[in-house]
């Protein structure tokens, strides 16, 4: 398939997009909507079909890459599910301790996107591992269609105790120097987010991209350095960012919070026609120093 731009799509198509995918309509409502941007032989089910992940895009890091090894592990989770699987990246050669960094996926699942993501952090010898909160159900299905619905029927109070567990172990592993980063992608940004509330100094860093914030009760109680990155045209999370962001300040928290203007919701994802090149590589760029900033050393 023909990679597109988010400029090959009206804005109020992605938009549009953006609400099917978080839950707010269906497949077929989606399709009667979008009905009105179908234009000869392009039909409104090409178009979902052009705005969907394509995963065969998704591997700037490959598998079998030689600088790093992964494997698939199993981590207690006596308060959630009772396990949670992850795909665990590390670098091949290791000298003395790393700091460890937890990728929670959108909801989807572990998609290939976020496998990748944690093995680019692998390359930038970081140990990182990225948890599939469908596990429960059977794991992340090879579908994101299948894998959104499969994250509906898992209970969101016990998959956010496996997260928590799955932090926990990481940051106990005996390669790791004790500091605990965590990133995560739409879902996964909240999850970080819930992280930062829950597991307070034990959270060295967390870089939420595009996550919804936590109510203000909650966020008084973070104390975790974040790195707050959404795109310009998310209205939906733009728009609750600058209470969070003034709670933040007003506790004295290290923050650093960046609008990537003209960038839509999931820019990160090099997947989907959403993606914005320069902003994602920006963002992980920052990404990055934040990480080393806090967790090394």
């Amino acid at each position: 398939m023909e990679r597109k731009n988010a400029s090959d799509f009206p804005q109020e198509l992605l938009d549009l997009f953006d609400h099917y995918v978080h839950g707010g309509i269906d497949r077929r409502t989606f399709l009667e909507r979008a009905q009105k941007f179908a234009t000869g032989a392009v039909t409104a089910t090409m178009l979902w079909e052009s705005l969907r992940p394509n995963y065969a895009w998704a591997q700037q890091v490959p598998k079998d890459d030689k600088r790093i090894k992964t494997e698939t592990v199993t981590v207690p989770s006596p308060k959630g599910n009772t396990t949670i699987k992850g795909y665990l990246a590390k670098p091949a050669k290791i000298k003395g301790k790393l700091p460890v960094v937890l990728v929670i996926h959108e909801n989807r699942g572990l998609n290939p996107y976020i496998e990748d993501v944690a093995r680019r952090l692998a390359t930038e010898n970081f140990i990182a591992l990225a948890p599939d909160g469908l596990t429960s159900v059977g794991g992340y299905p090879g579908d994101d269609e299948k894998g959104g619905a499969l994250f509906r029927t898992v209970d969101r109070a016990k998959m956010g105790e496996d997260f928590i567990a799955a932090a926990r172990w990481l940051k106990a592993l005996p390669e790791s120097n004790g500091k605990l980063g965590a990133v995560g992608f739409c879902f996964g940004g909240g999850v970080v987010n819930m992280l930062a509330v829950k597991l307070g100094t034990e959270l060295a860093a967390g870089v939420p991209f595009y996550g919804s914030q936590p109510n203000a009760e909650d966020a008084a109680k973070i104390k975790s350095p974040l790195l707050i990155q959404n795109g310009g045209l998310d209205k939906r999370i733009v728009d609750g960012s600058p209470a969070f962001e003034a709670i933040l300040k007003a506790n004295m928290v290290p923050f650093t919070a960046h609008v990537y203007e003209g960038a839509n919701h999931g820019f990160h994802n090099d997947t989907t026609p959403r993606y914005d090149e320069a902003a994602a590589k920006l963002a992980w760029k920052r990404t990055l120093e934040f990480f080393n900033k806090y967790t090394r050393g």
